[in-house]
């Protein structure tokens, strides 16, 4: 497994090499505990859900994006892509939402996936801690690439990161791009920059 730093690439196989043929997409986040009473009374975070929202967005080689998965449409029109639905909290242990990608399924035609996030009621980052996505072999389980989200800002959104074929192979760079926006709609310019 990779920590990744902004803007890292990793080339994405199996442990002990071969090729990957199904990836899951992990996010996960939790709600900034208050500091204290005052912490609270001035406003200090904490309290409340937040409903952060992942996204991936599917970019042929000129750059079109030809096909969406979100929380208001959970699966590729292929069926190669699905998202485990809205988590309106951030609720629990590990991934709060997951997208998952058959890589065997995808059309030729699409050349790199682009994983976003936002925070649909327009909560920023600076309520949010432990926020990270990874990438994880759906066939086994174990996780090759980690990529944390944290770190205070009034932004609303992140270009998470970007998995791009490669020839036969898949790479993934971490993009950690902050933006704002309440859906990846809000955020294409954002999106589009970090192709």
């Amino acid at each position: 497994m990779v920590n990744l730093q902004k803007g890292q690439t990793v080339r994405l196989e199996k442990r002990g090499g071969g090729t990957l043929t199904r990836v899951t997409m992990g996010l996960g986040w939790d709600v900034k505990k208050a500091k204290g009473l005052f912490g609270a009374l001035l406003g200090g975070g904490g309290g409340g859900d937040i409903d952060l929202d992942a996204s991936c967005l599917l970019f042929d080689a000129g750059g079109q994006m030809v096909d969406q998965v979100w929380f208001r449409q959970l699966t590729s029109r292929d069926g190669s892509i699905v998202h485990s639905g809205d988590n309106l909290t951030g609720a629990g242990a590990g991934d709060d939402e997951t997208i998952s990608v058959d890589l065997t399924r995808l059309p030729a035609t699409v050349r790199a996936l682009v994983f976003t996030v936002n925070s649909f009621r327009g909560d920023t980052f600076d309520r949010i801690d432990n926020a990270y996505c990874r990438l994880v072999d759906a066939t086994n389980g174990s996780e090759l690439a980690r990529f944390d989200l944290s770190g205070s800002g009034t932004h609303t959104g992140q270009v998470m990161a970007q998995v791009v074929r490669v020839g036969s192979d898949w790479e993934m760079k971490a993009l950690g791009e902050k933006t704002t926006g309440r859906t990846f709609h809000d955020m294409m310019g954002s999106i589009t920059a970090a192709l």
